[in-house]
């Protein structure tokens, strides 16, 4: 029987031994968790469970992915409701212990909301909703989330947001910077910063970061909507496919 070695761009990863299980937290109002199910199970081929936001407990997950969408129907401002979910505590304590939390969109306004990560979201610069295809340049690809890219690659990747400029006070940015935890900033498709490709005015041009042990990441752009060819785009499979050899 012949074996046709796995590509990044259109097969799976291929590790040994036990594949990490995954949970997807559901909040009343997620619409993206679904997409980040589809990614985990049927094009990583890794063990997945929904998780619903009234559960306390995230025994025996290794990675917890707070997806996209409008937690609570975005009431009081995004995320802002999300943070005090009986599930949170649980997330908040895989984070201690060294887990992986990864939050996407709203789960990224999430994590800001509760203090996972520095910094807020705020209404896009021109206070309209951007959903398009965005250049984002890899920062520092020595993390659990971008090992599988090299430094100053570029992913195209879609964004869906109303809510997703970033902003935070000038000592946090420069702490971000200096440790390097910017791990995601939108770009041209040369990789050169442009206020003309920044689709929500985010400061810094800063489309996701991490927290200081960089076991926590948030990003505004939707990898799981980027995870095969089909989609248009399959680099943000390789956010996915870092995690997985992180877990290895």
């Amino acid at each position: 029987m012949s074996v046709i070695a796995p590509t990044h761009e259109d097969s799976r990863l291929s590790l040994g031994g036990a594949k990490p299980r995954f949970a997807v937290v559901r909040f009343p109002g997620s619409n993206c968790d679904q997409d980040a199910f589809f990614t985990v199970r049927d094009v990583l081929g890794c063990p997945v469970e929904y998780v619903w936001h009234q559960e306390t407990s995230l025994k025996g997950f290794d990675v917890v992915i707070l997806p996209g969408g409008f937690s609570y129907g975005d009431y009081l401002r995004t995320g802002a409701v999300a943070r005090f979910a009986p599930i949170m505590d649980s997330v908040r304590a895989h984070a201690e212990r060294g887990g992986y939390v990864f939050g996407i969109c709203n789960g990224f306004q999430i994590l800001c909301e509760a203090h996972l990560l520095p910094g807020a979201l705020v209404r896009n610069a021109g206070c309209k909703f951007v959903c398009k295809q965005v250049h984002l340049r890899v920062e520092n690809a020595d993390t659990p989330f971008t090992r599988t890219c090299k430094p100053g690659q570029i992913l195209r990747i879609p964004v869906a947001h109303g809510e997703g400029r970033y902003t935070c006070d000038d000592a946090t940015l420069l702490e971000l910077e200096q440790a390097n935890r910017v791990l995601l900033r939108y770009v041209r498709p040369d990789g050169q910063t442009d206020d003309t490709v920044n689709p929500n005015g985010s400061l810094g041009h800063i489309a996701g970061i991490a927290n200081a042990r960089f076991n926590v990441m948030g990003m505004m752009p939707h990898p799981e909507r980027a995870s095969e060819k089909i989609l248009g785009s399959a680099d943000g499979r390789a956010l996915f496919e870092s995690l997985m050899l992180a877990l290895k």
